[in-house]
């Protein structure tokens, strides 16, 4: 599993970053995360406001910071 964090490391990306790291930990899976902070990489993700999660190539959440048990349902 791919996720991505989108942001240009802003404290709401960094908030979401954690999130991410915490929910991936809770549900005990294997999974990458990757930090996107090239606004012309996050672009053509389809994404164009900040923080984002991206999961295998799919986006979750845009313009927000996730809450982490939405985070875990995404991983499920």
């Amino acid at each position: 599993m791919l996720i991505k964090v989108c942001g240009p490391g802003c404290a709401s990306c960094d908030k979401t970053q954690k999130i991410v790291e915490d929910a991936v930990a809770a549900k005990g899976i294997g999974a990458a995360i990757v930090k996107v902070k090239d606004f012309q990489e996050i672009a053509q993700l389809g994404v164009f406001s900040t923080p984002a999660v991206v999961i295998n190539g799919v986006v979750k959440c845009v313009g927000r910071v996730p809450k982490q048990s939405e985070v875990e349902a995404w991983l499920d």
